[in-house]
């Protein structure tokens, strides 16, 4: 009785198919990685506010939940307002942090641009008094696009939403650099193309 194996040349054929479709197969992995990275950074940080807000409301307390470095990317930490000071008095107590490597854009607009205050009743308002409602949108690293944007209405309902469309904040470019020129606004005297 005989055995017949494979012979060099089908090993090597084998070999390379295999590492044809290995390659081909790397851009979709890596574009369902880079996704699921981004729904996991919107989730955070709407479970984040969400968080806060309730410890707003259970201690009766202003509480903040503030970006990182003033980079949502960067990751947030909430934290109790007992001086009124937010997150700058190092003495506030400081609830959940959340620390990420600024792998997925994020960027808010002007009232959750790096922060977000909730009263003791749970609404959102500025350090003056005043309601405060955004949006922080989860970018696109390679194109101006939000694909999932953390809104905070009035009332302090915090809801996630996968709405893919153009954004002026998630300019592509070099990082949250780009982002934040985005957000700020132009002098009046600049010159526009």
């Amino acid at each position: 009785m005989t055995q017949r194996g494979f012979t060099l040349i089908e090993l090597l054929l084998g070999l390379i198919m295999s590492g044809i479709l290995a390659h081909l197969a790397v851009p979709s992995f890596k574009s369902v990685l880079e996704s699921r990275h981004r729904q996991d950074a919107a989730q955070s940080l709407a479970s984040g506010m969400r968080y806060a807000r309730t410890e707003a409301i259970a201690r009766n307390r202003p509480v903040v939940i503030h970006a990182v470095d003033d980079d949502w990317s960067r990751g947030w930490r909430v934290v109790v307002d007992m001086s009124g000071r937010g997150y700058q008095d190092e003495d506030n107590p400081v609830l959940r942090v959340r620390q990420d490597g600024a792998r997925v854009p994020m960027a808010g607009n002007s009232p959750v641009r790096s922060q977000v205050r909730f009263s003791g009743m749970g609404e959102p308002v500025f350090a003056g008094g005043g309601f405060r409602a955004g949006t922080v949108h989860v970018c696109d690293a390679d194109q101006a696009l939000s694909l999932y944007q953390v809104v905070l209405a009035p009332s302090g309902r915090i809801s996630l939403r996968s709405d893919r469309a153009e954004q002026a904040l998630c300019r592509s470019g070099s990082g949250t650099l780009a982002i934040r020129a985005a957000s700020e606004p132009a002098a009046p005297w600049a010159w526009r193309k």
